[in-house]
C-alpha cells in the first residue's frame, strides 16, 4: 500500500469514530494495556506513563504501560494491531508510524487496516543543535556558510527514514543548501560527535538539546514552532532565523486496533484530554518541552493524512524508496 493510500486510510478510520450511538459504559472491563514500542526512558514512554497513571485514575481501572522495543517500532506496533479490537490494548507511538512504510518494502501489518487515531496527545518541535566548532554565529551564517563550502558539513540523525533525517533534508531543501547525511542507530550515540565537531548539526527535541545548549556543549540556532519555547526562550524561531514558513515537529499520539467500537474510541479520547487538562499533567509536559494536544480522532487523522503527504513528498525528493 502507498503512503498516500496509507494517509487516506487512517483518516476514514478516523472519520469513522465520529459520534456514535450510545456510550461505553461498560468499558473497561479490565486493565488497559498500554503499548509503547521503543525503549524505557524517553520522552513518549514517559508521556505514555503520566497518562497512564492520569487515566487509572479516572477510568477506575489498572492503565500500564508495556515497552516492546524493536525494529523501529514495529514490533509493538504489529503485537497492537494484531490485539483484540475492545480498546483493552493501546499503541503509544510517534511519526516512525507514517515514515515506516516509506523505508520499509515488507511491513508486517498495515496500519490503514489494522489501527484506527484516537488522539494526538502532543507536539514537540525540533531544536537546531549545533557543533561549537562550525564556524557560524546563527543560522544565517550557517546556511551562508554551506552554501560557499556544498558538501562540506555534515548532519546527524538516528537513522534513515526518521522523522530527524527527513526534517534535515526538508531543512535543506527550504534553505538551498548541501550537506552530506551521517546516519546513527539511534540520536545518543550520534550526541559525542555533534559536541566533538565531528557532524555540524542535528535536528532533535528539546529534552534532549535544550540541557547540552544550556550547559554550552552545543548552541541552539533555531526551533522549528511558530514561537519561542517557554523552556528555551533564548533560541529563536526558523522564521526568526532566516527561514520563513518553516513549522515542524515530532509528535506522539494514541491508537486502538481496527474495529473497535468507535464509542470506545471517542470516550478514549476525551479521557486523555480530561487527564492532559489537570494542572499537574500540564506541568509535567511543559518540564519534557512539549504542547499538548488531545485532539480528536478525526483532528489526528487529518493530521496524519497532512504529515504523510509531507513527508512523502520529501522522500521522494532525496530518492529514499522501501528496502
Amino acid at each position: 500500500m502507498s503512503v498516500r493510500t496509507l494517509s487516506a486510510a487512517l483518516l476514514t478510520a478516523a472519520l469513522a469514530c465520529l459520534p456514535a450511538v450510545g456510550a461505553a459504559q461498560a468499558y473497561p472491563s479490565k486493565p488497559v494495556r498500554i503499548v509503547v514500542p521503543f525503549a524505557p526512558g524517553g520522552s513518549t514512554d514517559a508521556i505514555a506513563r503520566l497518562v497512564a497513571a492520569k487515566l487509572t485514575e479516572q477510568l477506575g481501572q489498572n492503565v500500564l504501560v508495556e515497552n516492546k522495543a524493536g525494529a523501529n517500532s514495529m514490533i509493538g506496533t504489529g503485537e497492537v494491531a494484531k490485539s483484540a479490537p475492545d480498546g483493552h490494548t493501546l499503541l503509544v507511538v510517534t511519526p516512525s508510524l507514517t515514515i515506516n512504510p516509506m523505508v520499509v518494502a515488507k511491513m508486517p501489518y498495515d496500519a490503514s487496516k489494522e489501527l484506527v487515531p484516537v488522539t494526538l496527545i502532543s507536539r514537540t518541535p525540533y531544536l537546531v543543535g549545533v557543533s561549537n566548532e562550525v564556524p557560524a554565529a546563527n543560522l544565517r551564517e550557517l546556511v551562508a556558510y554551506a552554501k560557499a563550502n556544498p558538501g562540506k558539513l555534515s548532519y546527524a540523525s538516528g537513522g534513515n527514514g526518521t522523522g530527524a533525517h527527513l526534517t534535515t533534508e526538508s531543512f535543506k531543501m527550504a534553505a538551498g543548501i548541501d550537506m552530506v547525511h551521517v546516519p546513527y542507530k539511534g540520536t545518543a550515540l550520534a550526541l559525542p560527535d555533534l559536541v566533538a565537531g565531528r557532524v555540524a548539526l542535528i535536528f532533535d527535541v528539546e529534552q534532549v538539546l535544550g540541557p547540552m545548549i544550556r550547559d554550552k556543549r552545543v548552541r541552539g540556532f533555531a526551533i522549528t514552532s511558530a514561537q519561542r519555547s517557554a523552556t528555551s526562550p533564548e533560541v529563536p524561531t526558523m522564521a526568526e532565523a532566516g527561514v520563513p514558513g518553516f513549522v515542524t515537529s515530532s509528535w506522539i499520539g494514541m491508537f486502538a486496533p481496527a474495529g473497535t467500537p468507535p464509542e470506545v474510541v471517542q470516550r478514549l479520547a476525551a479521557e486523555v484530554k480530561r487527564a492532559l487538562e489537570a494542572p499537574d499533567a500540564r506541568e509535567r509536559m511543559r518540564g519534557f518541552g512539549t504542547e499538548i494536544v488531545a485532539s480528536t480522532p478525526a483532528e489526528f487523522g487529518a493530521h496524519l493524512a497532512a504529515e504523510t503527504e509531507r513527508w512523502s513528498a520529501v522522500a521522494r525528493h532525496i530518492g529514499l524508496k522501501p528496502q
